[in-house]
């Protein structure tokens, strides 16, 4: 697949090395001409000098047969003015934009930009992950389906040790799909048991994310 990114810094420059290794035809698009040449010592002749927002530039870049597009720039307005021209002008199949503010994501929402990466609120996610503040743990965002996969680490302290995870989820329109027990995970189903040390993979509608956070959270602070 033919992958353009804009923007040529540490997640672009690094981005481009991983798509180079699993066999992507890959061009990245950076408007400081040092650090495209930064990338070409790096990655070899795959960079193009100029603004990824352009029209003649991403022509030049031959956008008109990319599959997938991604910007990666630190301007969430350039981020979303370069997936806007790429999706609509160039009707590219795919463009993803990284949102530096996680107050500018309904923006890219409304304006029709779906497949977003929120960095702040990664960033954050493994932090608390780290610090075992918070049991549930975000995996994987499935906007066009308005759900989201998510990583339950079970612990002592929490009430739903030792019962059915049905009992875990009756308000949230929930699905099993993997619980962890030792090596390998398996398939589980309403009616398994989790035990203290389980982590268990399940999808929950977005909107119902926080609700469940806050709860888990409330009854294993409360458990102390």
């Amino acid at each position: 697949m033919y992958i353009i990114i804009v923007g040529g810094d540490e997640v672009g420059s690094r981005l481009g090395k991983e798509l180079l290794a699993s066999g992507h035809e890959v061009l990245v698009i950076e408007r400081n001409a040092e650090r495209c040449d930064h990338l070409t010592d790096e990655l070899g002749s795959i960079s193009l000098c100029g603004d990824g927002c352009e029209m003649a530039v991403l022509t030049k870049a031959g956008i008109a047969r990319a599959g997938t597009f991604i910007a990666v720039t630190h301007e969430d307005d350039d981020n979303l003015a370069a997936c806007q021209i790429a999706k609509q002008k160039f009707n590219v199949p795919r463009v993803i934009a990284k949102i530096n503010s996680p107050k500018n994501e309904h923006i890219f929402a409304k304006l029709g930009i779906e497949h977003t990466v929120d960095v702040v609120g990664l960033v954050l996610e493994h932090i608390k992950e780290q610090a075992g503040i918070s049991p549930l743990i975000h995996l994987l965002s499935l906007k066009d389906e308005g759900v989201e996969i998510v990583l339950l680490r079970v612990t002592k302290d929490l009430p739903i040790v030792g019962k059915p995870i049905k009992e875990l989820l009756p308000d949230y329109a929930a699905s099993p799909l993997l619980v962890r027990k030792g090596h390998p995970p398996v398939v589980c189903t309403p009616a398994t048991v989790l035990e203290t040390g389980d982590q268990f993979v399940f999808l929950i509608p977005s909107r119902d994310i926080e609700l469940l956070r806050a709860s888990l959270v409330g009854a294993g602070q409360g458990g102390k």
